[in-house]
């Protein structure tokens, strides 16, 4: 699990509680619940409009790597790439085919693969890149759920405020006190919900997943050189240098250490 975003939400939710509390309210004094269906509502079904039904449904799935932290060995990957180039210069590329059932990367096994079947480099590298943009584009597109409820939310939190303005004004020449506080307890707390639903959970999903993205692009750009590399038969040592300036200088000396 991502303790950062489990950390994160409840820190924020906590931290509103507490000013909430300081400020003289109380916990109910936030809870309307025409204001709940005009705004999580009306965001979510706009949601649902502009996406495809598969992608609504899907989107448990996709949210919930947010809140999980995928195992990640680049220095672990790298040290696998040298000793492939290792053997391929000592044995040949075809003594890698051994090898590349025991890969647990579906993308670089292709790659492997590949190679020691005598594709073209260009093509090995356009076929892995072509992979690459398409797992790019996947991601952006099962993250845009969350992106459009996040433009959507303060939307329908202004629309709320509206209503909510129409019910008090209604109500204005009455004089009825309580059905003009409802009325602008409505209008508020809508506006209130929208800044919320955006700022404090869609958003940071989306770059949550965003960074996902990124972090696994980032790994199989390392499989796209190393495998290059090694069907180029660079010096093993010229392969770790190339791979490593992917890593940060702490996973560096972690890396020469492991390699001396």
């Amino acid at each position: 699990m991502d303790i950062a975003t489990v950390i994160g939400l409840a820190l924020g939710l906590a931290l509103m509680l507490l000013g909430v509390v300081s400020g003289g309210l109380s916990l109910t004094d936030l809870i309307d619940i025409p204001s709940v269906m005009i705004t999580f509502g009306g965001a979510a079904a706009a949601t649902i409009i502009s996406f495809p039904w598969t992608s609504t449904i899907g989107v448990g799935a996709v949210t919930k790597k947010a809140f999980q932290n995928p195992p990640s060995d680049l220095p672990g990957l790298i040290t696998t790439l040298v000793s492939f180039s290792e053997k391929a210069r000592r044995e040949g590329l075809l003594a890698l085919e051994d090898d590349i059932n025991e890969l647990p990367e579906e993308f670089l096994k292709k790659g492997i693969q590949l190679v020691v079947d005598g594709t073209d480099p260009e093509l090995v590298r356009n076929i892995m890149e072509t992979e690459i943009g398409n797992t790019a584009a996947r991601h952006a597109y099962g993250r845009g759920w969350w992106d459009a409820y996040a433009g959507f939310a303060p939307g329908f939190g202004m629309l709320g405020t509206l209503v909510g303005l129409v019910g008090m004004l209604k109500n204005l020449g009455g004089g009825d006190a309580s059905a003009i506080g409802q009325g602008m307890a409505t209008a508020l707390i809508t506006t209130l919900y929208g800044s919320l639903a955006q700022n404090l959970f869609a958003a940071p999903v989306v770059r949550k997943l965003t960074r996902r993205s990124e972090d696994e692009l980032v790994i199989k750009q390392v499989m796209v050189e190393g495998t290059l590399s090694i069907q180029s038969g660079d010096n093993p040592r010229i392969v770790k240098e190339k791979l490593a300036s992917f890593l940060t200088p702490a996973e560096r000396t972690a890396l020469k250490d492991d390699g001396d």
